[in-house]
């Protein structure tokens, strides 16, 4: 790839990544999923998020899952991660997280445009990204994958989402932030909390430049990888369908 794609890639980068962002936390969050993980036994939708995602790890101990998500307060997930395989194993919660997944595309995106046009060119991109040092997005992309067009969409915006997550981790240790730095220089005192960090929180001003370094990092990696993962030819098919699944997204 010549550096016109490359720069072609980091805009459409930076242009997707909320959108992708906001779709993953729309589902995870999602009354939908709450209610389906309380009919399969999950009474706690927390302690199913830990099991159904950290489960796509495999059958691994709580620490395994703490190093892997990155952000959240070790003591917060050995509690809901424990409670949500005390339910089912890891990999059965990872299988009914995939398939939460994939009938709430069913729900929301059957009526979207050129579904399976969008569902083709995301998946080349998914299938043909690189892995190394981000195993939730491979144990995500392993998993099996809706049938359904609009299953599948749900799934694989999951899997973009894992993608630039577990890079974004690489880029906040490379700048020197711990899991607790990286949320406070970023959403703050707020999300510290809801990720389980226990007051009082250190004062981060003196490194808010960590986190842009690490922002810019992330944009990076994942530039150079959609890059040589996707024709540039099929950038803007990409990133319209990310739109489209992002409007349609409740």
């Amino acid at each position: 790839m010549g550096s016109s794609d490359d720069g072609a890639a980091l805009g459409v980068v930076k242009r997707t990544s909320v959108p992708i962002h906001d779709i993953g936390t729309a589902i995870y969050l999602s009354p939908d999923v709450f209610a389906w993980a309380a009919e399969w036994g999950w009474s706690n939708p927390f302690s199913f998020y830990f099991a159904g995602r950290g489960g796509m790890l495999g059958d691994v101990g709580a620490d395994v899952v703490t190093s892997t998500f990155g952000w959240f307060e070790p003591n917060a997930v050995q509690a809901m991660y424990t409670e949500g395989v005390g339910v089912a194993s890891a990999s059965e919660g990872a299988a009914r997280m995939a398939e939460a997944h994939s009938k709430w595309g069913r729900k929301h995106y059957a009526d979207v445009e050129a579904l399976e046009d969008i569902v083709a060119v995301t998946e080349e991109l998914v299938d043909g990204l690189e892995g190394s040092a981000i195993p939730i997005f491979v144990g995500w992309r392993d998993a099996a994958r809706c049938e359904t067009p609009a299953g599948r969409a749900a799934q694989l915006m999951q899997i973009l989402r894992e993608w630039r997550g577990g890079l974004h981790l690489v880029a906040t240790t490379a700048a020197g932030l711990s899991p607790l730095e990286a949320i406070l220089t970023n959403e703050g005192v707020g999300q510290a909390k809801f990720f389980g960090w226990p007051e009082p929180f250190p004062d981060v001003a003196a490194i808010k430049a960590k986190h842009d370094d690490a922002e810019e990092t992330t944009d990076r990696l994942c530039a150079a990888s959609l890059a040589q993962a996707l024709d540039a030819g099929k950038f803007a098919s990409f990133e319209a369908g990310v739109q489209a699944l992002r409007a349609a997204t409740p």
